[in-house]
């Protein structure tokens, strides 16, 4: 397919594993210019070496915690050194945390907040201005069900990234900035295999 994405600078966070590294190869085969971002650097470079494969760009690492206080100010200053605009932004890094104990800890649903909500909002805050001056960007926000099969402190979360999302567009789409969500579902990834479904008979259920 073509997107008509040649040369626009994306940044995709979670991009190690699962469907963060399965958007970074469709923004990659697009053409685009990535920045990848996710805690464990040694699989961030797996996955430039093999989008390297089939591009002649060079994608730029970010072995960031985005939870962080002061991540989204390093990773905007990087993004902006290396490429000196920002196009996409996928806020894709995220994970589901069941409730296995009675009600949950406070830490618990404070974390998930902090990973699923305030980390991607973060982020944008730090960026969108970019986006606005150039009249031009395209968020897009991976959050998760909002019909809990049981507790889970990753869904409160999702509704949070639903309302601000909407909010934010509206301010920012005059700018020609679109804030959008997507909920992909459950698909197997590393941390719903381990997390939500870790046996075999979890998953054929």
């Amino acid at each position: 397919m073509n997107l008509e994405l040649t040369d626009k600078v994306a940044l995709v966070t979670g991009a190690s594993r699962g469907i963060g590294r399965a958007i970074a190869r469709l923004l990659n085969d697009e053409g685009c210019r990535l920045a990848l971002v996710g805690r464990r650097k040694h699989l961030l470079h797996e996955v430039a070496e093999e989008l390297a494969k089939t591009t002649d760009k060079t994608s730029l690492v970010l072995a960031e915690d985005i939870t962080a206080p002061d991540a989204a100010a390093r990773i905007k200053s990087a993004v902006l050194e290396s490429f000196g605009r920002l196009d996409i932004l996928i806020n894709n890094a995220g994970g589901s945390r069941p409730i296995v104990d009675g009600l949950g800890s406070p830490h618990e649903w404070e974390d998930a907040m902090r990973l699923n909500f305030d980390a991607g909002r973060n982020l944008t805050h730090a960026l969108i201005g970019t986006m606005q001056a150039q009249k031009f960007g395209r968020i897009i926000n991976l959050t998760g069900s909002e019909e809990p099969i049981s507790l889970n402190a990753a869904m409160p979360p999702n509704g949070a990234t639903d309302i601000w999302s909407k909010s934010l567009s509206r301010v920012v789409a005059k700018d020609g900035v679109t804030v959008n969500c997507i909920s992909p579902g459950i698909v197997h990834s590393e941390q719903i295999d381990e997390r939500v479904f870790p046996s075999e008979e979890d998953q054929q259920n």
